[in-house]
């Protein structure tokens, strides 16, 4: 099974060049370019996102939870139980943590799959873009990101109406795939500065030994 914490394995440095030699085998158009620009500025004018998510994997397992979002840089993703798992960005790395075993592992901040939607400012077309779909609803823009795992595809699709983003899906180098789908989203709430914070009692583990 794709393990969970490939959800940031290819999701705040803003727009780390990705050296997969994939691209856009077209040019966009002009109304395509437009709506990636307005699907930016609108998400980059939100600082903070509360919401749920429903994570479904290759084999069809469900698994939910609640996610915070600040800007830039930072969010967290918590799994419901009986899972003990939280994923934490806080700005300079992010990690892997159980809540029952009290330990984390550590990764670099700029291998998260989704920074390009963490950022201070959004703006796509920095990414390594290889397709974009529209249909009468949404747009999919789909990147590609190089991680410690390896190249990872993200898809993220907008609402055309609202440019919120509703649902992405990860695609590792090995083929498996994750999609996370959001609702119950709540926009520029409050968020404890303690939801971003590694607590000092836990352990860290070498995240080679995984």
């Amino acid at each position: 099974m794709i393990r969970r914490e490939a959800l940031f394995l290819g999701l705040s440095a803003l727009f780390a060049s990705a050296a997969s030699s994939w691209a856009l085998d077209r040019a966009l158009t002009p109304d395509e370019q437009q709506l990636i620009a307005d699907i930016g500025t609108h998400n980059s004018a939100i600082r903070t996102m509360v919401g749920r998510f429903l994570q479904i994997d290759s084999q069809g397992g469900r698994t939910e939870g609640t996610f915070y979002l600040q800007r830039p840089d930072k969010i967290r993703f918590r799994y419901n139980p009986p899972s003990r798992e939280e994923i934490v960005s806080v700005g300079r790395g992010f990690y892997v943590m159980n809540r029952r075993d009290k330990t984390y592992y550590a990764y670099p901040q700029d291998t998260i799959p989704l920074r390009q939607f963490l950022g201070d400012r959004i703006d796509f077309t920095q990414s390594n873009i290889i397709d974009v779909t529209t249909s009468d609803a949404y747009m999919t823009i789909t990147i590609t990101d190089d991680t410690v795992a390896g190249t990872v595809q993200v898809s993220l699709i907008f609402d055309k109406n609202t440019k919120d983003l509703t649902q992405w899906s990860l695609v590792e180098p090995g083929g498996s795939e994750l999609t996370f789908s959001l609702y119950d989203v709540q926009k520029d709430v409050e968020i404890p500065k303690s939801y971003f914070y590694i607590d000092a009692t836990y352990t860290a583990l070498d995240p080679s030994s995984r």
